[in-house]
């Protein structure tokens, strides 16, 4: 079991993504403390989950790209995981692609706000949430058994996702947002698909 929670928190990209987090947060929430700042990290957690699910159903799903590099790229960041959803070196979404994106919706934050530790605070956020989705991605695919009711009701959601109908239940740190665009159904009323395990072959 130990060298279950080693593989999460010694992987490069998390520790990498926890280091920002820690000076983001450090600087906005710890040296710069007020309320707005730490209602604004809230605001970049929550934000993060609804792009998790709007990233998940409307990207990662996308029908197979014709042109031989989107592809190569679409099987990195989420085709392949579905193929192999056991394999740890395709459980973690890659710094090469986190931090441009996660960049990115701080850039916009900024350009809206033009407040510095504002943006650092909200993007602290959005960074923890991040953590917090690939630990919930870890323990859904690892044989971890997590404690409470909701945790495990949210595994076994991912696991549905993965090996009952890929159309449903996007949500992997929450079903909050599932639940709003109906995308959370009762098993017993879906389907199991066939293209699960290959998204490349969804028409």
């Amino acid at each position: 079991m130990k060298g279950l929670y080693r593989d999460f928190f010694l992987h490069f990209d998390v520790l990498v993504m926890a280091i920002i987090f820690g000076i983001g947060f450090v600087y906005s929430v710890i040296f710069n403390f007020s309320w707005i700042v730490l209602l604004v990290f809230v605001v970049g957690l929550i934000f993060f989950m609804f792009s998790e699910y709007v990233t998940h159903r409307f990207f990662f799903h996308i029908k197979a790209p014709k042109n031989k590099l989107f592809l190569k790229f679409m099987k990195r960041i989420h085709y392949d995981h579905h193929t192999y959803p056991d394999d740890l070196k395709l459980l973690f979404l890659p710094i090469w692609y986190s931090i441009p994106n996660l960049g990115a919706l701080s850039v916009i934050f900024y350009l809206i706000f033009q407040d510095f530790v504002l943006t650092s605070s909200f993007g602290a956020g959005l960074v923890l949430m991040l953590l917090g989705y690939e630990w919930k991605h870890y323990v859904a695919h690892r044989p971890i058994k997590p404690k409470t009711k909701m945790g495990r009701h949210i595994k076994k959601l991912h696991i549905l996702h993965h090996f009952k109908n890929e159309n449903f239940w996007y949500g992997v740190s929450t079903p909050i947002f599932d639940g709003l665009f109906g995308t959370l159904k009762d098993e017993k009323e879906v389907v199991t698909s066939q293209t699960a395990k290959a998204l490349e072959e969804r028409m």
